[in-house]
């Protein structure tokens, strides 16, 4: 195949008006107009003109357009031709097509002489082509004849990195495993990189000479510019190859602490800012995973509280927090940082609110005056509470409100000040959950509670509030009955279960809206209706008995184990539902992948007594594991694991 001609005659020879492009936004005409611009503009080309070519030509794997390879041929020779500007980007669209292509002796000739050619771009004489086209490369023969000659650090390293790849073949891994003793650290640093992946354990032995070579102060110029991995913009600090260092040790959390701590020590408190920003957010990390890692780092974060860095006085404030009371020897310092207005880059809230939300963890009462008023500032119900990457984040509401019960006399003036605003329906749901959270003991807000009822948004919350709140807030049942007026027929069973917990209502209207949402034999067993719910009219609903028990021989997963809940309960009978609440335990020992009835299994057993010797074992499994016992990554994984710990050890505390 001839080497195409790069001019605008040559583009108008492609059959533009019968090609496709995979993006209804970017036509097969701007596609043409686009490699146009780039033959004309040559040297003056850029990234940006490339943009519009990686969405129009996507396709499938083993299957490109019929648009991608018109145009392929076009973007290779462009890719190798020194007079264009945007090379580089123009061989990251080669990488994206070749992902593409079909292989073998189903390649058409045009692929064949494409992947041909790009071998070449290895050895161009521009180091960033060179860089670029290492994920061209047909082999690992290809990457070693480079290494021979290649002596740029930005693409030796990167290079290392690709032929981490082939770390099986006998001549990869001896050129790899030799670098570990190379005179030249950064080198042996990417070495490992480029072992770890096939060899976890390679990391783990040169734990140490890592931590020495990160925290070099005559290396620190030497990591800027060098360190580059393919699908990143730019290349990497030496907090990143911190960051990317300590996720080498992830699968072994105490080479994980261990790093940590070492390298926390070996950093300079003042010069090493970016890498102390990597211990705190791996020892953040490993807070919320594993509950070993808790005693050693604590001291290593709390001696970080005072850093000038705000991201490392942040994280550190946070960590502190999830740990909650086991980290009071540092509550006088977190005072300290009360006012403190620091935000880390890419993190949400402030020290001081992270400092504040941590001293209410510690049941510190400097944490309480004006507590529920800096939670409701329209700082803090910004979109960033919802970050998801599982760093640190302002908590929410409840999670910091809920566990202050005792002090609820104290905090409900202001949270009922705040339910009397009009202000978001977020907020309002969000303080009825404090409300049920604490119980009898938040009734004076029930004309808050209550008021909230016809919210359509928050009415809900104000529902579960007043459950909570128990025969006490029966007053609120005319409201109740009001709102049952405004919503749809399928809701009235949930408002009269409510009025059933707070007294209100004709008793036996409220039991039997409740209980004809169960089936009767005969009758799809997949929707239980509102079968747990039933266990709170006790002996009343026995009525109701025969269809719990038809649900729990014929109903599934979440269905069945709410009818186990309430047959106790409604008929006295421990046995079948025992046995069914009991499998719920063993599934979720064996296989702990959805919590959602685990907890409300174990309840329902620590109230029916004793537990057997098998579920005793698989308690105590759960118990002595170090995993979290949490399907979260955030700081809710370490508050699920403080209360399922809680219910395991109440649960193994009944005596037989």
């Amino acid at each position: 195949m001839r080497v195409v001609e790069l001019s605008a005659e040559a583009l108008d020879t492609v059959p533009w008006e019968r090609l496709e492009s995979a993006d209804p936004n970017v036509p097969a005409k701007e596609v043409r107009r686009a490699m146009r611009r780039l033959v004309r503009k040559g040297p003056e080309s850029t990234d940006r003109g490339c943009r519009p070519l990686f969405s129009a030509l996507a396709g499938t794997p083993d299957a490109p357009s019929a648009l991608t390879t018109a145009v392929v041929p076009f973007v290779v020779a462009l890719a190798a031709d020194p007079r264009t500007g945007a090379r580089s980007t123009l061989v990251e669209l080669m990488v994206f097509l070749f992902e593409q292509s079909p292989a073998g002796a189903a390649q058409p000739e045009v692929w064949r002489h494409a992947h041909h050619t790009a071998q070449d771009l290895l050895a161009d004489p521009e180091p960033v082509v060179r860089r670029a086209a290492l994920s061209l490369a047909d082999g690992p023969g290809r990457l070693l004849d480079r290494w021979r000659d290649e002596r740029d650090p930005a693409v030796r390293i990167p290079l290392l990195l690709a032929l981490g790849e082939f770390a099986a073949e006998t001549e990869v891994r001896t050129l790899l495993t030799g670098l570990l003793r190379d005179a030249d650290p950064v080198l042996r640093v990417t070495a490992v990189h480029a072992l770890a992946g096939r060899e976890p354990e390679i990391a783990v032995r040169e734990l140490d000479a890592l931590v020495e070579i990160l925290a070099d102060p005559a290396l620190r110029p030497r990591w800027e510019g060098v360190w580059y991995i393919p699908d990143a913009d730019g290349a990497l600090s030496r907090e990143n190859i911190a960051d990317w260092t300590a996720a080498l040790f992830e699968t072994v959390p105490v080479a994980a602490t261990r790093f940590v701590t070492r390298l926390a020590g070996a950093a300079d408190p003042v010069e090493d800012a970016d890498l102390l920003r990597a211990v705190v957010e791996h020892a953040w990390r490993l807070l919320v995973s594993h509950r070993s890692a808790e005693g050693a780092l604590l001291p290593v974060v709390g001696g970080l509280l005072d850093h000038s860095d705000a991201t490392v006085r942040l994280t550190s404030a946070h960590f502190l927090g999830a740990a909650g009371p086991r980290a009071r020897a540092y509550a006088d310092r977190l005072a300290g940082l009360l006012d403190d207005p620091g935000e880390g880059e890419l993190l949400d809230g402030t020290v001081g609110e992270h400092a504040r939300w941590a001293l209410a963890r510690m049941d510190d009462p400097r944490a309480l005056p004006g507590l529920v008023e800096s939670l409701c500032t329209p700082h803090h119900l910004e979109s960033g509470r919802s970050w998801a990457g599982g760093g640190p984040r302002r908590p929410e509401v409840v999670d910091v409100l809920g566990p202050l019960r005792a002090h609820a006399d104290l905090l409900l003036p202001a949270v009922r000040e705040e339910l009397r605003r009009d202000g978001p329906y977020s907020l309002r749901s969000d303080l009825l959950d404090v409300v049920g959270a604490w119980g009898p003991d938040a009734l004076p807000a029930l004309p808050e509670v209550t008021a909230c009822l016809a919210d359509m948004y928050s009415g809900h919350s104000a529902g579960q509030a007043l459950a909570a709140l128990g025969p006490a807030a029966a007053s609120a049942a005319t409201a109740v009955r009001e709102r049952i007026g405004l919503d749809p027929p399928g809701n009235h069973p949930w408002w009269h279960w409510i009025l059933g917990r707070i007294g209100g209502g004709d008793p036996a209207q409220n039991l039997r809206v409740v209980g004809e949402t169960l089936p009767r034999e005969g009758e799809p067993a997949s929707g239980g209706g509102m079968a747990g719910h039933l266990a709170d009219f006790g002996a009343e609903a026995a009525p109701y008995a025969d269809r719990l028990r038809y649900l729990l021989a014929n109903g599934e997963g979440w269905v069945r184990t709410q009818a186990a809940v309430a047959l106790w309960p409604v008929t006295g009978e421990r046995d079948p539902a025992r046995s069914v609440l009991e499998e719920e335990i063993l599934a979720f020992t064996a296989d702990r992948e959805y919590y959602g009835m685990f907890d409300t299994a174990l309840r329902a057993l620590i109230r029916m007594g004793p537990l057997g010797p098998t579920v005793r074992t698989a308690l105590h499994t759960l118990r002595e594991q170090d995993r979290r016992l949490s399907a979260h990554g955030d700081y809710r994984a370490i508050l699920d694991d403080e209360t399922r710990l809680a219910l395991i050890d109440e649960a193994l505390s009944l005596k037989g």
